[in-house]
């Protein structure tokens, strides 16, 4: 079976989201490496963004991304990732994700309620 090298692999489609992220990549070996970056797309299966750093191959990844959505218009929203580096070079970092879940942005929400 032929492929062409521009066949799209990917399982699920990936929408092109930019956003902030932060991150700890810990490597195989070696200390943790933390930092900010903006993601690139995203789906449920795996994310690409950009970084000042370039991540190890194969290091277990946590992230959390700012939501661009509130909860019932008034609550900020953080996705909570973890997942593996697949790929990182000067372009990006791709990563496969093996979790992820949305919840309210606990800090925000406090000052949020200290507000009303």
């Amino acid at each position: 079976m032929d492929r062409s090298r521009n066949q799209e692999r990917r399982k699920s489609t990936r929408y092109a989201l930019a956003f902030p992220i932060r991150y700890r990549a810990v490597p195989r070996r070696g200390p943790a490496l933390t930092g900010k970056g903006t993601t690139c797309d995203i789906s449920p299966a795996g994310l690409s963004f950009v970084c000042r750093d370039t991540l190890a191959v194969g290091s277990h990844i946590e992230m959390v991304a700012q939501w661009p959505a509130n909860a019932a218009g008034r609550c900020p929203l953080d996705l909570q990732m973890t997942g593996f580096v697949v790929r990182s070079d000067e372009v990006g970092t791709a990563v496969r994700i093996t979790s992820h879940k949305l919840c309210a942005d606990a800090a925000a929400a406090l000052a949020y309620r200290a507000s009303a």
